[in-house]
């Protein structure tokens, strides 16, 4: 049986390595800075006893005045599982680091989330359209979007 993990419990861990990272934890959430997301995912996969080797998935969400990315995680090793989720400002260029180089199972999720909701990951290898065709104008997904005219 996997057992959640709780922000704070997650956040203490955290805290330790990477104490500028943590903004804040509720429930079974760790909210963190989003220029902290690959350290902190990085640490989260490689820290003995806690090693979160299975990216479950990534979503985002468009609150208008900032994205929220949601990461959930889980360790098959310790059976545990974890949320990690992190706000993203700004709607022309969003971007946070890409996660693929910790879980190579991010690729195509990062690429949705781009082609989608127009929220960038740097350092991704292959960020482009995966859902829609190049060129096409805008991310569909966002709450501002309006279809382009014909």
């Amino acid at each position: 049986m996997i057992r959640p993990m709780s922000g704070e419990e997650l956040g203490r861990h955290v805290q330790v390595v990477l104490p500028s990272a943590v903004e804040q934890w509720d429930g079974l959430s760790l909210w963190i800075k989003p220029e902290s997301v690959l350290d902190t995912c990085r640490f989260l996969k490689e820290t003995q006893g806690l090693e979160f080797d299975l990216l479950n998935s990534i979503s985002a969400v468009d609150y208008v005045e900032q994205f929220e990315l949601v990461y959930h995680l889980t360790s098959t090793q310790h059976s545990h599982s974890a949320v990690l989720k992190t706000k993203v400002f700004g709607r022309t260029n969003p971007t946070v680091p890409s996660v693929v180089g910790v879980w190579q199972g991010a690729d195509f999720q990062e690429r949705e989330i781009w082609d989608l909701m127009g929220i960038g990951f740097s350092g991704h290898p292959n960020l482009k359209r995966i859902m829609l065709w190049e060129g096409f104008q805008g991310h569909p997904l966002r709450r501002d979007y309006l279809e382009p005219p014909r």
